[in-house]
């Protein structure tokens, strides 16, 4: 028995990220090619590309998670929070060198990343932990930071743009966009450095986690190989969803679906936040909460502070144009979601309601995504 669960745990630690590497290599070089493929295989290709990649996605995460362990906190939550943000950086900047230009895909991408973070994944962690546990306790002074740097940052570089006068709605001119974009590194910067430094009690869990702490000194011939197995892994999900969120896109155009930017942008976040999203919601039944909203919310401050950035710098040397201005519907969500953040946490306590009042702001986005 023990053997047959050694030889299921080698074939979904190795062989997943290989065999999406694998893949996604074999389409960039032609091996297989879907532009010369018929529908049928199409679809067919499609779809394993999607189980794979989500496949993939868990093994990647079952490698960061060693290495995470391995590291302790606050590090640990910052390997997941940098190998899922460098996936959508890797994915979003390449797709905007897809094909013709589009200027709202990293907006949308950046937008559904927050509003699945703080409106569902945060909602399923309170709703869940609140069942299970009644009641759980948060350090007020770690989620305030998390929230302060996430307000900064979305409201500057989401709303602001629609209300600058240089250029059109929606937009920043070069130097606006050059300048906001090193604000926002350096906005996010400075947190990273107050989470791992200065300010690590503020985001450490109330009980101290022995594990945690044990497994610090784990030999570094296992971390050598979680590292290459999760940059493998890493490797194959950034081109193969690459790949994949490509052809959905042109199947969307296609079929002249309304929303076609905002149905791709959400799916990439998806893609991408599943990971974190399960760590985060198995650290809130575990009463863990605080672990879990570091990750849940960290990943919202990453993708704006490092994204944004990324995609800013592929904009101005490529010349495409980049429209970051939200519309007003989806501006009034974002403000929502960040109001109720606010309320949620500033008890220093949460329980099933809180969690549920999430949830309804994630099914309003859910439903504004399908009917516009």
């Amino acid at each position: 028995m023990s053997q047959a669960v050694s030889i299921r745990t080698a074939l979904f630690s190795y062989a997943l990220p290989i065999a999406c590497l694998a893949l996604a290599l074999a389409f960039r070089s032609g091996v297989l090619s879907i532009d010369r493929s018929g529908t049928a295989v199409l679809v067919a290709l499609n779809a394993v590309a999607i189980g794979l990649v989500l496949a993939t996605v868990f093994a990647a995460l079952a490698h960061a998670e060693a290495i995470a362990h391995r590291v302790g906190e606050p590090f640990g939550t910052l390997v997941l929070t940098f190998a899922v943000t460098t996936i959508e950086v890797s994915i979003i900047v390449s797709m905007m060198l897809h094909g013709e230009n589009n200027p709202t895909l990293a907006r949308e991408s950046v937008f559904s990343t927050v509003m699945i973070v703080c409106t569902g994944v945060v909602g399923i962690c309170l709703t869940l932990g609140g069942w299970k546990h009644a009641r759980q306790d948060i350090r007020r002074q770690g989620t305030s930071a998390f929230l302060s740097v996430l307000i900064g940052l979305t409201v500057m570089t989401m709303v602001l743009p629609d209300y600058t006068l240089s250029t059109g709605p929606g937009t920043f001119s070069p130097i606006q966009l050059a300048f906001v974009s090193l604000l926002s590194v350096l906005l996010y910067g400075s947190f990273v450095f107050a989470q791992s430094f200065a300010q690590k009690e503020d985001f450490a869990d109330e009980r101290p986690s022995g594990p945690a702490a044990s497994v610090h000194h784990a030999a570094p011939k296992g971390m050598a190989r979680h590292l290459v197995l999760l940059l493998v892994g890493l490797g194959g999900i950034v081109l193969l969803t690459e790949q994949v969120a490509a052809g959905v896109e042109d199947g969307l155009s296609y079929l002249e679906v309304m929303q076609s930017d905002a149905i791709v942008g959400a799916f990439i976040a998806l893609v991408i936040l599943l990971p974190e999203a399960i760590s985060a919601i198995k650290a809130s039944l575990k009463n863990e909460l605080q672990r879990g909203l570091n990750i849940a919310l960290g990943s919202a401050c990453a993708t704006i502070g490092m994204t944004i950035p990324a995609v800013a710098a592929a904009s101005l040397v490529t010349g495409r144009s980049l429209t970051l201005g939200l519309n007003p519907g989806d501006t009034v969500l974002l403000l929502l979601a960040l109001a109720m953040s606010v309320v949620s946490f500033g008890t220093g306590r949460t329980t099933i309601l809180t969690g549920l009042a999430h949830l309804v702001i994630f099914v309003a986005y859910v439903l504004l995504i399908v009917v516009p």
